[in-house]
Order: structure tokens, then sequence, then C-alpha cells
């Protein structure tokens, strides 16, 4: 049986700052993320199966993604832990809900990294996480490849 690539397109919408950072991007900014994620394997052969044919259902797909990335940034202000930042977050608190402080600068490298390991536990063992794609801009993205890493 061929071996197959499948690639899914995820949006959110999110805001961060960058502490420590020395040029613009330490304000508070916003970006419309685009976030493309690619696994690979091969396609269910049992013709008896509800899933005859592919590699993994689309929505099954979806619905980790979501779980493990979009729910928990779409529409957030994401900052580093720092005591600053937890300081922040507890006034910001009182008004606004969707707060995220993460253990790394949210960048894109530092995201991919974090989307890369939350699927790699979430994703069945039968479908490898191949390539994950995230555009900050129009025109700047970065990329995470399973083999660079393994």
């Amino acid at each position: 049986m061929s071996v197959i690539r499948l690639t899914k397109e995820f949006s959110f919408e999110a805001a961060h700052a960058l502490e420590g950072y020395d040029g613009r991007c330490r304000e508070i900014h916003g970006h419309s993320y685009r976030l493309y994620i690619t696994i690979k394997g091969e396609p269910e052969s049992d013709p008896e199966s509800p899933k005859y044919g592919m590699v993994m259902d689309f929505g099954e797909l979806k619905r980790i993604v979501n779980e493990q990335i979009i729910d928990r940034l779409d529409h957030s202000f994401m900052m580093r832990r720092t005591p600053d930042a937890e300081q922040i977050a507890a006034e910001l608190g009182g008004r606004f809900r969707r707060v995220v402080l993460t253990d790394y600068q949210p960048t894109t490298e530092n995201l991919l990294s974090d989307f890369a390991e939350r699927l790699l536990g979430a994703l069945p063992d039968e479908v490898e996480l191949c390539k994950l794609k995230l555009h900050e801009t129009a025109t700047s993205f970065g990329e995470w490849y399973a083999s660079d890493n393994f």
C-alpha cells in the first residue's frame, strides 16, 4: 500500500507580546495565524472498515487540533510566564479570560515546537506527524519537520 501525506489548514486569531525583545514586537500586537498540519500513513486497507481508503478522517484530525491548539489559543493574549506577566495576567483576568501564559517566548518558532509536542502525544499511533507550517503574517512563516527532529 502507498504511503500518503494529508494536510489540513487551520486558522486562529491571537495577540502576544515578546517581553524583553529589542524590537517593536515587544508591544502587544495580534496575528491572523494560519496553521498547516501534515500527517502521513497508509490508507486503511480493510474494505469492511468504515475508514477504508483513509489515512485518517479529516474530521478526527480537526477534533484533535482544535482540542490541543485552536480552542486554547484562539482569541487569546499570549505572554511568556514571568513575574511581570503573571501580574499583568492577574490584572487582566478580571476582564479577559483568554490570557495564556507560556513557559516560552510565544514566537512562531516556539509555538511550532509546542504544537508538535502536543500533537505527537494526541495523534493515533497509525499516523505520523510529518510537518507543521505556521504563518504569522501573509508573508512570514515557520516550519517544523519531523525529519529534522527525530
